[in-house]
């Protein structure tokens, strides 16, 4: 449950607000492997960003972000929750 003093709106329905969410340990730990990467290299995204108190990221997790494009059709890219 959202707290109170967060918006009442689904923040998801707004056009410009791609998705998100959050990876489970494995896929986590297979991309990491994937990409020779450690959580710190990867470009990072705030614990107080709205999208993530939405979803209910904390630090330490990798999210998957899913834009719509007009050229590539669906670009993928990935963030690590830092505080």
């Amino acid at each position: 449950m959202l707290p109170k003093s967060f918006p009442v709106f689904d923040i998801f329905e707004h056009a410009l607000v791609p998705f998100h969410e959050i990876l489970s340990e494995k896929e986590k730990n297979q991309l990491l492997a994937q990409f020779k990467v450690q959580p710190y290299q990867m470009p990072q995204i705030r614990s107080g960003d709205p999208a993530v108190k939405a979803i209910g990221a904390q630090p330490g997790h990798v999210l998957r972000i899913t834009r719509k494009s007009t050229t590539a059709g669906e670009h993928v890219t990935y963030r690590y929750v830092v505080e």
